[in-house]
């Protein structure tokens, strides 16, 4: 399978870019194809302009592209930390830049966009990791857990990928270096699941 892997830390120690290095290692241990963007590294500009909104609008080389991939992807992984029940800047300049309308999603021929869209994504499984400095437990009873909403509502289901699954790992300000092995583990476990050897 083609899989998609993008990741939204500026901090190359960070365990965003363990929980990343994983799951690459494990798509590429199964036999999958893996597509990786480490937004920061690569600089990804998350302005989107007025001129690139209508569906259609001439885009920058770098956006087709990351419109093109994610057109083909047959799975995608997004891995970015929670901060402030948001994804950092980057990564949500990324989804108003790449999930776009005749990419991602369309409405009916006559629908002035106010309707019920149809997904345009084939990827039929979506997998997201956060990390956290909140309890899980605060998370939800303070916040309602913003980036599940996000994710599962807002941008995959809206684009056709029903299978998903999200796991927050935390509070990672106080880990230690065996739970955060624990963690890694269940993210090798989560991918082998999701996105099992190819035969």
């Amino acid at each position: 399978m083609n899989i998609l892997v993008i990741l939204g830390h500026p901090s190359k120690g960070s365990f965003n870019h363990a929980i990343a290095n994983t799951v690459i290692e494990t798509l590429a241990s199964n036999g999958h194809e893996v597509l990786f963007h480490d937004l920061y590294e690569e600089k990804f500009d998350p302005i989107l302009s007025g001129q690139e909104i209508p569906k259609g609008a001439s885009l920058e080389g770098i956006i087709t592209e990351h419109c093109n991939e994610i057109s083909k992807a047959e799975g995608i992984v997004i891995v970015h930390p929670n901060w402030w029940g948001q994804p950092p800047a980057i990564l949500k300049g990324w989804i108003d830049r790449v999930i776009r309308a005749g990419v991602a999603y369309e409405f009916k021929e006559g629908d002035s966009g106010e309707g019920i869209p149809t997904g345009l994504l084939k990827a039929e499984t979506a997998l997201v990791f956060n990390t956290s400095n909140t309890l899980r437990e605060r998370e939800l009873q303070m916040f309602g857990d913003p980036l599940e909403i996000l994710w599962k509502n807002c941008v995959f289901d809206f684009c056709g990928v029903k299978n998903f699954h999200r796991k927050m790992f935390g509070v990672i300000v106080t880990s230690k270096l065996e739970e955060r092995l624990g963690w890694l583990k269940e993210v090798k476990e989560t991918v082998d699941m999701y996105f099992p050897h190819k035969f």
